[in-house]
């Protein structure tokens, strides 16, 4: 009997070695996350070369066993050039493909997760966003698309909208003001007030204006370390890829502490 062909739309989140020339690549696609076989894909001469690497984004024709997909077809649709030809940003871009990993499954609905995605990665290979905020932005967009998104409107404690220096209580997702304590204590990073109002624009605003928002490096570094420290948490792990690019950028690293 002959196996069903599926065609769609993904884009490349791991690509592992297999075998002399074999690749397991782990694809988002709208419906889910997707671990399909790419037989040949490492051969010099493979038409499957290109699909089959990392942050590729491509149609794909894949048949179905009862055990495993395998790519039978594939035509890149974007390789994110601009991404690519540098190291710090492909590096970022890696570790948005390792933190989506983590909060995808399959048979799960990932449209807004795969154009958050794409989005990022031409935010930052062509139109040359600040890594900064783009990293903040596709962190807290992402924990809220996937259900873990803080609470930003009012402080939790006692419910000022125009918070009191405001710090980002990442232990119970939450803003609050800086003299209001909740009973469980944890981790809080302080926020400025234009790092609270670009949070908020990102949780609640137009998605298609994500990175429609300036912010002095002050407030922006206030903003990328709460993210960062938020996303952390609330997925209670640690990343590689994160780890890898913030040995790349010694300044941020310091900044963070």
């Amino acid at each position: 009997m002959a196996q069903q062909r599926t065609v769609l739309n993904g884009i490349v989140l791991r690509d592992t070695d297999t075998r002399e020339s074999d690749k397991i690549l782990t694809v988002l696609s709208p419906a889910g996350k997707l671990s399909v076989i790419a037989k040949g894909a490492r051969g010099r001469q493979s038409r499957l070369a290109a699909a089959a690497q990392l942050l590729a984004y491509s149609e794909l024709t894949v048949t179905g066993g009862r055990t495993w997909l395998y790519l039978a077809e594939a035509a890149t649709i974007e390789l994110f050039a601009g991404v690519r030809q540098d190291i710090e940003l492909l590096s970022l871009a890696s570790y948005f493909a390792e933190l989506t990993e983590a909060v995808t499954d399959e048979n799960m609905e990932c449209g807004e997760i795969l154009r958050l995605l794409l989005n990022a990665l031409y935010a930052l290979g062509a139109l040359k966003k600040p890594q900064k905020q783009v990293k903040a932005a596709f962190e807290l967009k992402l924990m809220s698309l996937s259900g873990f998104a803080p609470l930003a409107d009012c402080c939790a404690v006692c419910g000022r909208t125009d918070l009191r220096e405001p710090v980002l209580d990442v232990a119970n997702g939450v803003v609050r003001c800086q003299r209001c304590v909740l009973p469980e204590r944890g981790r809080s990073v302080r926020l400025t007030g234009p790092a609270l109002a670009a949070m908020r624009y990102i949780l609640y605003g137009d998605e298609k204006r994500l990175y429609s928002f300036r912010l002095p490096e002050q407030d922006l570094q206030s903003l990328a370390s709460a993210a960062e420290a938020y996303a952390l948490a609330a997925l209670d792990r640690k990343f590689r890829t994160l780890d890898f690019y913030r040995s790349l950028r010694p300044l941020d690293r310091k900044e963070q502490k």
